[in-house]
């Protein structure tokens, strides 16, 4: 894909040794061993055999649930010690040492002892050996040690945190032994623990659509989609900032990760916009908003969506449509403040003949087919989600045949088979922390006290439930993959707004972009980071202008929480036309007023009337909207004469 990136002849050259020297640095996938020559094919082996195993058993599979799950965690763990190495900066070829050596055969084997042995361990019931007990801790340890390579720290912190609890206070046996194999039997020999909906749903079809994203990528649809946003945007003021929301939205829904978009993507964007006249933070600000954007994007929302579908209980046709009106809001802020922020510093946009011709572009529109048939597919119900994305495949392949430059051959079929497998390793360890983490929650009650708690201190007062969820959220999601991050928060934090009583589908969406957003909210916002690596600028300047921008993931959730008819719940076609006409004002005085720019440069009280009026057009109500209305107006009007007064003045 960088390759492909850095082909636009309008943007400025960013060297590939940046771009990976910044991926290694803020994305953990990235950190990996160098194999070459025969080792190297070894390992190109394993992982396509991986994800053609993967296909295989969500398509024709009919053994046993537990085969599968432990046999697709073993080769996790195989492959995340075989990949990624121990600490960042070993870089020696062709390099194992000898304890990764030891690590990588009893992790694997742990595992595989479950799988050869499910039959006789599911009839077993309670009692357990030691010598088991001693196997699931070994199995237990290594996926925790190949999640701390390739995913991070953070989501291990809040693992940690739920196991000791577990041992020390969650479990009533009083002896210490019992309650260690109380915990190891629920974690590792039952479907409560890491072999829980997380593993089932990744394994079962979510490593498929991983899989799907990397053959588009070898389609060169990336690219396309670049091409698209400059055709549809470069021309205008701040062109190439608008190529960045436009083009990130759309790379973003299919990658599954804030970080590796925001570098990818902002690769050729982010110099695009500091060369045309936008400050640092606010060029690495606006990818990094982008690109995490890109993860609430219907209609694959980084895979999320199928996982969403599974765990409230409706169709998948159902998520994507009510995720529309949030990300279409989402991504309008961005767009608005981009544009005001251009005509405030008297920008331009790209010149006419630096943008591709759109007549060649409407050619290879037949790009598109494989993700516009993954969607008929599964939300007409014509197959399941896992066969859908199968044939999307095999279709993604076929439209390659009519593009010369990325015509997919059996190279680059490996190629694609071997990325996707390597990407699946941290999702598939990530869901198998996360099955960790509901598991310890499950077991110890926590999750009851949890929701108790928060129900206790916010009484009758939904705010204050909101407000203790969204810190909730953002802290477990800290760098966090998207489809992990989700199962957290699922588990965790929706059941408590639902206590409150707010409809199961708001609950969801509200703790899954709170979670999402983590990543551009500081401190630890690795996607504002890898953006500020690229533009040159101030870190955590750019985490703050980043949050800015995406004032509307910050304000929408809490919006549709009180009315669920901005998810298209409990409404009718009228009441949607009218929430979408005041939503789209709303978020507009809200970005005006952040940016503080429209006509002219606002005051202070014109920036609190605007946003004020903003906030309210947003809070779908009728009076609320009727009071919005006319403080957004008054502003702007006041704005507007201003402007003219002040051309006057200086004519």
């Amino acid at each position: 894909m960088k390759e492909n990136l850095n082909k636009n002849a309008s943007a400025p050259e960013v060297s590939t040794e940046t771009i990976d020297a910044v991926m290694k640095k803020y994305d953990r996938e990235s950190n990996t061993r160098i194999w070459e020559g025969k080792p190297k094919m070894a390992i190109t082996l394993i992982l396509v055999a991986f994800s053609l195993w993967c296909i295989y058993i969500t398509l024709f599979a009919t053994f046993l649930e537990e085969i599968r799950l432990t046999s697709f965690m073993g080769l996790i763990v195989l492959m995340g010690f075989l990949i990624y190495p121990a600490k960042k900066g070993e870089q020696k070829p062709n390099n194992i040492p000898w304890y990764d050596v030891i690590f990588t055969i009893l992790g694997t084997g742990s595992y595989m002892y479950f799988t050869f042995n499910a039959n006789t361990i599911i009839n077993q019931g309670t009692r357990f050996e030691w010598y088991q007990i001693i196997i699931g801790i070994i199995a237990i340890a290594a996926l925790i040690e190949v999640t701390r390579r390739c995913v991070g720290i953070p989501i291990l912190v809040v693992a940690s945190f739920f196991v000791i609890y577990a041992l020390a206070y969650g479990l009533t046996n009083p002896n210490f032994f019992g309650r260690l194999k109380y915990l190891v039997r629920n974690l590792f020999y039952t479907k409560e623990g890491i072999f829980s909906t997380p593993v089932n749903v990744c394994s079962k079809f979510i490593v498929v659509f991983i899989i799907f994203g990397a053959f588009l990528e070898k389609t060169g649809i990336s690219e396309f989609f670049i091409k698209l946003a400059n055709c549809v945007a470069g021309r205008f003021a701040g062109g190439p900032a608008k190529v960045a929301v436009i083009s990130s939205a759309l790379c973003g829904m299919v990658s599954g990760s804030s970080v590796g978009n925001t570098v990818t993507t902002g690769s050729v964007t982010i110099p695009m916009m500091k060369d045309t006249g936008y400050k640092p933070e606010f060029a690495g600000a606006v990818e990094a908003a982008s690109s995490t954007g890109g993860q609430i994007m219907p209609p694959i929302m980084g895979a999320a969506a199928f996982l969403m579908a599974d765990f409230v209980g409706v169709p998948y046709s159902n998520i994507i449509g009510r995720a529309i009106l949030p990300a279409v809001l989402y991504f309008l802020g961005i767009f608005i403040s981009v544009h005001l922020e251009a005509k405030k510093l008297r920008l331009h946009g790209i010149p006419k003949e630096e943008l591709p011709k759109a007549s060649k572009l409407i050619k290879k529109i037949y790009l598109l087919l494989p993700l516009i048939m993954l969607v008929v597919w599964v939300s007409g119900n014509y197959m399941t989600m896992q066969k859908a994305a199968a044939y999307a495949i095999i279709l993604s392949i076929v439209v390659s045949l009519f593009d010369k430059e990325n015509r997919i051959n059996p190279k680059k079929i490996i190629q694609a088979l071997e990325q996707g497998g390597k990407s699946a390793i941290t999702v598939g360890a990530a869901c198998g922390v996360a099955g960790i983490i509901s598991g310890a929650i499950t077991m110890t009650g926590l999750a009851n006290d949890m929701i108790n708690a928060i129900v206790g201190i916010a009484g009758s007062h939904l705010i204050i439930a909101l407000v203790l969820t969204m810190i909730c959220c953002i802290i477990l999601g800290m760098g966090v993959p998207t489809t992990a991050n989700y199962c957290i928060m699922a588990a965790t934090t929706a059941p408590i707004l639902v206590r409150m009583g707010v409809p199961t589908m708001a609950a969801h969406f509200f703790v899954f972009y709170f979670g999402i957003v983590a990543d551009i909210t500081p401190p630890v916002a690795l996607a504002a980071y890898a953006g500020s690596a690229i533009a040159k600028s101030n870190p955590m300047r750019t985490a703050f202008q980043a949050s800015k921008l995406a004032i509307a993931a910050f304000i929408v959730p809490y919006m549709f929480c009180y009315n669920p008819a901005m998810l298209l719940i409990d409404t009718n076609v009228v009441s949607v036309i009218f929430i979408c006409i005041t939503s789209v004002l709303g978020v507009f005085g809200l970005a005006a007023a952040l940016e503080g720019y429209c006509f002219t440069d606002m005051n202070l009280v014109v920036r609190l009337v605007i946003a004020l009026g903003g906030l309210m057009l947003i809070h779908p109500a009728t009076q609320t909207d009727l009071i919005g209305f006319c403080l957004l107006v008054g502003g702007l009007v006041f704005l507007y004469i201003n402007s003219k007064k002040n051309v006057r003045e200086k004519v």
